[in-house]
């Protein structure tokens, strides 16, 4: 069963805004402020079916666009990468089914008659899987304010110097 209530701050998002108690709250883990490294998206996406080439080219595309901002606002950095890329892919598969949903329309005709698009569930299940990253990351307007950016020269600098 999930813990009730809000989620826990980040630890270094908790001593940024002086609320960090030892008896209160963990340290978690801290990791070397290292920027995250784009990964291979031909490795991650392989194959030439259909349009993966144009899935790998939006996962870049996405990469490019958040990536910067989010180790910025939230000091995203190389061991967390994984979650940049989940989501990454994330976005770009909800593109690729939208984009046959498009194509093919909410029903198919099968040889049983009119049935719902199995890229619809596909839709679907990314859609809420980009919720959860969505939050995680602290993309969304409501998900940002609890987000507090890393200060450059304040006690974020001093533990890795």
């Amino acid at each position: 069963m999930a813990a009730r209530g809000q989620k826990p701050k980040p630890h270094l998002q908790a001593i940024r805004e002086g609320t960090f108690r030892p008896d209160r709250d963990s340290e978690g883990a801290s990791f070397a402020p290292a920027d995250p490294v784009e990964p291979d998206w031909l490795e991650i996406m392989p194959g030439r079916a259909g349009d993966i080439a144009a899935v790998r080219e939006k996962a870049a595309e996405v990469w490019a666009r958040t990536v910067p901002a989010l180790v910025i606002s939230a000091g995203l950095t190389d061991p967390q990468r994984e979650t940049a890329i989940e989501y990454c892919v994330t976005v770009a598969r909800l593109w690729q089914a939208e984009r046959e949903l498009s194509r093919s329309g909410l029903v198919v005709e099968t040889e049983r008659g009119n049935v719902k698009s199995p890229w619809v569930t596909i839709a679907h299940q990314y859609r809420s899987h980009f919720r959860s990253l969505v939050g995680e990351l602290g993309l969304s307007p409501a998900a940002a304010t609890r987000i507090t950016p890393p200060d450059p020269g304040g006690a974020d600098g001093d533990i890795f110097d």
